[in-house]
């Protein structure tokens, strides 16, 4: 498959126009040439120097990473810039990425991950990006605690043996549910508009304990890693059934972060 056609249909599922004056990241292809072939494409959550390298040695003629190298612009390509590029260059390999249109979408996406690993129904978009958005909400199938939330986040996610944290601020009784993964810290007051009982997502900043206090939101902080593997792999399950068949592979990097 022509690597431009590749981009293509990605860009086509992803709507990654749609997000190019809303996204620091330069979304779609970052690295490599269109005119290139595809036949071997890796996956994974982060764009760095040893995914790279572990891509280069797999043999890979594309990289399909969430978090990617350029963010507003790359000025110069040296010291950790150019240990991420030079991988992909010598050994051929083209970069793709999609941050917030992965984040957003909503059967692929990060948050629509998270909300099948919790069985949310009745979903809707969820953490507004101007016209966009960056995650889901929905309603759990059975009332549940915090405590059996976090369980089920703890089985499920790649945290890398990290627990997962709760700012335990919200009602006993949990079951409306939203989530931005990645640092969704600054959509507390938008879980709290919208009534929702539990906000899920990876980080949070220092300010966040006081913030669902004050608006009796529980947060759930399940590790920025974790919570965003999903959508990769999804774009992997995606490539595996289109009817030109290309080799894939992921790469499971917990950070534990």
């Amino acid at each position: 498959m022509r690597l431009s056609t590749f981009c293509e249909r990605l860009d086509a599922e992803l709507r990654t126009s749609d997000y190019a004056d809303l996204d620091a990241s330069a979304n779609g292809l970052q690295v490599g040439p269109r005119r290139g072939a595809v036949e071997r494409v890796a996956f994974c959550t982060d764009g760095v120097r040893q995914t790279a390298e572990r891509a280069a040695d797999w043999g890979a003629d594309a990289l399909v990473v969430h978090h990617g190298v350029s963010w507003g612009g790359i000025e110069r390509v040296t010291e950790r810039a150019y240990d991420r590029v030079a991988p992909l260059i010598e050994h051929d390999v083209a970069l793709y990425v999609s941050h917030l249109p992965l984040d957003g979408h909503q059967e692929l996406g990060n948050a629509a991950g998270v909300a099948d690993v919790l069985g949310l129904a009745d979903r809707e978009p969820f953490g507004a990006v101007g016209p966009e958005y960056a995650g889901t909400r929905g309603r759990l199938p059975d009332v549940t605690t915090s405590d059996a939330l976090r369980e089920t986040l703890e089985s499920d996610l790649s945290t890398g043996g990290q627990a997962v944290q709760v700012l335990d601020h919200g009602p006993e009784e949990l079951r409306d549910v939203a989530i931005v993964t990645g640092d969704g810290s600054d959509y507390v007051d938008e879980a709290a508009a919208k009534d929702v009982d539990v906000l899920v997502t990876g980080e949070a900043k220092g300010k966040t304990y006081h913030e669902a206090r004050e608006v009796d939101l529980t947060v759930v902080l399940a590790g920025h890693y974790a919570t965003e593997t999903f959508g990769v792999r999804n774009l992997q399950s995606l490539v595996d059934d289109w009817d030109e068949p290309l080799e894939t592979t992921f790469f499971d990097v917990p950070t534990g972060i």
